[in-house]
């Protein structure tokens, strides 16, 4: 798998972004996170080797993981994204959103019904969201659709919204300042995907985990393992 980020910089937009790591990491650097600046990565996809092969291998690309896909100020540059995206069919290009709200103000022209290649997902973290974003996404012309529940505040119910859903990721938040998360949440949520036969992963604990009435602090490195070892992942 690989990464692109044709931009960095992000904004905060949602109740999810108030401990983010990008801007956390940011901070220590001296580095201003609201400012959206091309990297040198932007045309990373097409890039070739003195050979004539691609130099980034065809497989799973993570698209703009320290910034959002969709966000206001990459609008000029986005089109070109899209014309890399489609020239590169060897690869599946999955970017996470926390601005749904604009997905069609952001898409080519010969989108349609969507690219092949591509995979959306449409992040939340509490009901309010969930209802305002999943009522949008699910009425996208996407193709492959996931929703990422993370970090989780709370526990929430979409089940309604999980027709068309390829994959569900649940998650806590991974902060010294973190808000707490119930791990009764995740196994809720489970419970929603196995009902509508959509594949469920418990991506990671909170820092501060509450389990059975009481909470644990789970450091940084041991929030995946500890979530891998709770063997709760449903495949379809």
């Amino acid at each position: 798998m690989s990464m692109w980020n044709p931009w960095r910089g992000c904004k905060k937009c949602s109740d999810g972004c108030l401990h983010c790591y990008i801007h956390k990491g940011d901070s220590k650097r001296n580095v201003e996170t609201a400012e959206i600046i091309k990297t040198k990565d932007f045309e990373k996809p097409i890039e070739k080797l003195k050979n004539g092969n691609y130099k980034m291998k065809s497989g799973i690309v993570y698209l703009c993981f320290s910034t959002d896909f969709l966000i206001e100020e990459a609008d000029e540059w986005r089109n070109e994204c899209w014309k890399m995206i489609k020239e590169r069919q060897d690869c599946t290009f999955l970017f996470l959103t926390k601005r749904i709200d604009r997905f069609m103000k952001c898409i080519p022209n010969d989108w349609e019904d969507g690219y092949d290649n591509v995979v959306v997902c449409c992040t939340i973290e509490n009901q309010k969201n969930a209802d305002y974003k999943l009522s949008i996404f699910k009425d996208l012309p996407i193709k492959h659709k996931c929703i990422t529940a993370q970090p989780l505040l709370e526990k929430i119910d979409i089940e309604k919204y999980l027709d068309n859903i390829e994959l569900v990721v649940g998650g806590g938040e991974s902060d010294i300042n973190a808000r707490p998360f119930n791990y009764e949440w995740v196994l809720d949520i489970r419970e929603q995907c196995i009902r509508k036969n959509v594949s469920f992963e418990f991506r990671q604990c909170g820092t501060y985990t509450i389990k059975d009435g009481k909470q644990y602090k789970i450091q940084t490195k041991d929030l995946c393992k500890q979530a891998k070892l709770a063997n709760i992942d449903y495949k379809k």
